[in-house]
């Protein structure tokens, strides 16, 4: 049931970044909650993993000098819910992933696990995307960080170089100051299910709390990648906060999302969800603001 090759054990960044170039076809291993799965199933039968979980300089919740909040990417998302500044800046964040399968899976599973598999589901990126987030990778060359957008290359595939690990995850001080975030994943069932369609939003207002200074919407579950709904977005800035801007706002999405039809759903429907869930988010970070609609 377990015929892999061989397992790795790396005890740095350092020791990873090596033994990717000595085993360039190996499996990175993190958490393991979505490999052990795999290798159960078989699809990893005579293949090397490289493990990365004991390299504890990769875990924790940080808040830099210059205001920026550093995520590593071996942070459970146990820890990412419970952390102190995730709360305090980005709760949306915390919210995201503590919608992630189980209490069991939430210990295990990470960030960076959730978001180098390259899938439109993960709970995780919608959100990310929707804070601007960063992400920093590491190889034999030094560190390289690119916006979250450009990581996302297609579906299952990511921006990582074959010597390259995914070391943490960057959230900009300027993306979360003065915002509010709200996360709405709907799936068949309330746990151990993967999202139908999610949606995050974050919302800046005026001082007076009268209109969307800035509002930015992401998704899951829309397209092969998660995405921005960047017309939505630009209709929204400088209108007024009102039902009217809502539900136009909410019609908006459907300029730029391309779902899929599925066993899960169909195409129309999740067209659906995505148009009250951006309604639902964006009145919920009004209220997260301190203002009314």
């Amino acid at each position: 049931m377990y015929d892999i090759k061989a397992l790795y054990e790396a005890s740095s960044i350092e020791d990873a970044i090596k033994l990717r170039l000595e085993y360039p076809e190996a499996q990175i291993l993190a958490g393991g909650s979505d490999v052990l799965v795999q290798i159960r199933e078989g699809k990893r039968a005579g293949k090397e993993l490289i493990s990365i979980y004991m390299i504890d300089e990769m875990r924790g919740v940080t808040l830099d000098d210059n205001g920026d909040i550093r995520i590593g990417s071996l942070t459970s998302f146990s820890h990412i819910t419970k952390n102190e500044i995730v709360k305090k800046y980005i709760n949306v964040l915390g919210e995201a992933v503590d919608m992630v399968g189980s209490p069991q899976i939430r210990n295990i599973g990470t960030i960076g696990g959730n978001t180098c598999n390259g899938v439109t589901s993960a709970d995780s990126a919608s959100t990310l995307f929707a804070l601007d987030a960063l992400v920093e990778l590491t190889g034999s060359s030094g560190k390289r960080i690119i916006p979250i957008s450009e990581f996302y290359i297609k579906a299952g595939t990511v921006d990582i170089k074959p010597d390259e690990i995914q070391t943490a995850i960057i959230i900009p001080k300027e993306k979360y100051t003065d915002y509010q975030g709200h996360y709405i994943k709907y799936a068949m069932r309330n746990a151990l299910d993967i999202t139908t369609t999610g949606c995050s939003v974050n919302v800046k207002l005026s001082e007076d709390k009268k209109v969307f200074e800035d509002v930015r919407i992401a998704y899951g579950v829309a397209g092969p990648i998660p995405m921005r709904a960047k017309t939505a977005e630009e209709f929204i800035k400088g209108k007024n906060v009102s039902e009217d801007t809502a539900k136009e706002f909410s019609l908006k999405v459907l300029s730029d999302i391309n779902p899929r039809d599925s066993w899960r759903a169909s195409k129309a429907f999740r067209q659906h969800l995505a148009t009250e869930l951006a309604y639902r988010a964006l009145k919920e970070c009004v209220k997260l603001s301190g203002g009314e609609m």
